[in-house]
């Protein structure tokens, strides 16, 4: 147990785009097992050795980077996920975009139509809920 400590100690480990190329091996080696062909499999292959290189890896700063650059790109997917996700369970309120900045205002329901302010840019709107 001591052995395995020592070795893992100074190494990158664990982050989201190591989770998100986990995910992808996974996918690609079910699709594999349907498809019976070599590509997914070369491919699921592909993504595991990046996972265990990364994970493995004492570069910080480069995986660092690696990682910061995929939530860049990954990032407003996540968002609008979560968002999505938030609204689906919550069943008391009502999601409002602002016309003006986009911003996602949250009104109560039930109140019939009701004038609403942005906190972000205080441009006022009216919309039923």
């Amino acid at each position: 147990m001591n052995f395995i400590q020592r070795f893992f100690y100074g190494r990158y480990g664990w982050d989201q785009l190591n989770f998100f190329l986990t995910v992808v091996a996974l996918v690609l080696y079910f699709l594999n097992l349907f498809l019976d062909a070599s590509l997914p499999y070369f491919l699921y292959f592909l993504c595991i050795l990046a996972v265990l290189f990364r994970a493995l890896s004492r570069n910080y700063p480069r995986r660092r980077a690696e990682n910061a650059k995929f939530l860049t790109l990954a990032g407003p997917a996540i968002r609008w996920y979560k968002l999505r996700r938030a609204m689906h369970r919550d069943k008391e309120h009502r999601y409002f975009k602002c016309p003006n900045c986009g911003q996602q205002l949250r009104v109560p329901r039930g109140k019939g139509k009701v004038s609403i302010t942005c906190r972000n840019c205080g441009v006022s709107f009216d919309e039923k809920t």
